[in-house]
Parts: structure tokens; sequence; C-alpha cells
């Protein structure tokens, strides 16, 4: 079984060592076609959440292709507007489906500040502040993401280098610190609407996105 073991430094200064590896793996059937993944959890992962990995269709490349998807229940679930999640993540399986790949969903909602938080958070953007404004409001970081989970998950899983399916510089720079080798990235689509419109401008003015002029 794949695994990664970790050496650390604890604020005491005594080094601890844990290991990352699979803990389970099972076939599902997705609605994309034919397709059929390997949903794989893990064990040991340092922030303790239940994140998941998709292994989906021909996945034998020497640098897969790769998307690193933070779970948005409003719009990956039930297809809110006001954020261009749930296209993404459709789109993210399809173009994994037909070329081969890796999906990583990582229960990091609201960039990390959590549901009920980015609910309060939509309470203010209806208010008239932007999405970065008000997670500032609220006494959160513009995001809160950490990808170390997704470095281990790609390394217990044996991937050390890979093609970044993101329009979003932070992970590309997160990932590289974290040891894995991320030869180029593939741009998303821009998935706008009058609903969200503001939400992507925020994006791409103030954390960077390569989005296209919106």
């Amino acid at each position: 079984m794949d695994s990664e073991t970790k050496t650390h430094l604890t604020a005491g200064g005594s080094i601890q060592q844990h290991e990352v590896r699979i803990r389970h793996r099972c076939q599902v059937p997705l609605l994309h076609g034919s397709t059929v993944a390997d949903l794989i959890s893990f064990d040991g992962l340092r922030d303790g959440r239940e994140h998941i990995a998709l292994k989906i269709g021909r996945s034998d490349a020497r640098e897969p292709l790769v998307r690193v998807h933070s779970e948005c229940l409003t719009g990956d679930v039930f297809g809110s507007q006001r954020c261009d999640c749930g296209p993404q993540l459709q789109e993210a399986v399809g173009r994994l489906a037909d070329e081969g790949g890796y999906l990583l969903y990582l229960r990091q909602e609201g960039r990390g500040i959590g549901l009920y938080a980015k609910i309060e958070a939509y309470v203010l953007q209806t208010a008239g502040l932007d999405t970065f404004e008000a997670n500032n409001r609220l006494g959160f970081n513009d995001d809160d993401r950490d990808y170390q989970c997704a470095a281990e998950m790609l390394r217990a899983m044996g991937i050390r280098t890979i093609r970044l399916l993101t329009n979003n510089p932070d992970k590309v720079r997160q990932l590289i610190a974290f040891g894995i080798d991320v030869v180029s990235t593939v741009p998303t689509g821009v998935y706008m609407n009058k609903h969200n419109r503001e939400y992507l401008r925020a994006k791409a003015e103030k954390s960077d996105h390569t989005l296209l002029p919106i």
C-alpha cells in the first residue's frame, strides 16, 4: 500500500513522525458517460479532515493532470450561481474522464472558513462587500486554505510531478512549497453569469486568478 512518512518538529522542538497512507479504495460509476472512478480515502493527513481523491480514467501518465477542488456545498451540490465552483467541478470531471488524472476533493468550504461562516459572508456580500472584504469583516484571511493535505495525498498515491488544472496561482505556489513538482498549469473555463460577475472580478483583481478580462 502506498504511503508517505512525514517528519516534523513539534512546538517543543521534539521530532515526531506520522504516516500518510491510503486507507481504502473502491470503484464508483460516474454520471459522465460510462466512466468508473477509483474513490480513495486516507489516514494520517495532518489537518485530520476527510479529504478524498478520485482517480478518473487512465491515470498512468508520468505527469498526470490533477484538479485540486475545494468543497462548495452551495455550488457543487445545489448549483448556486453565486460562484463558479459547480461548473469548474463538472468541467474537471469531464476533462479527467477524457484524458485521465486525479481529482482531489478537499473539505475546505468557503475558502477554509466553513459553511456557516460562508453563509454569513454571503449576507455581507449582499450588503455590498466583495468576497474577500466579507471574509475579513468576519475575522478571516482572504483565503484560509492550506494545500499541504493535497501534497500529502498525492505523495501517498506515489505522485510527485503533475500538471495542475487551475486558475489559482496560490495552489501552484503552495503545492511547490510542499514538494510537488508542478510542471505546467492548465486553465479552467470562465463561468460567468449575472450573479457571480463581481465575485469573479474580485478573484482576478485581488488574488491574481488567471481569468479572462471580465
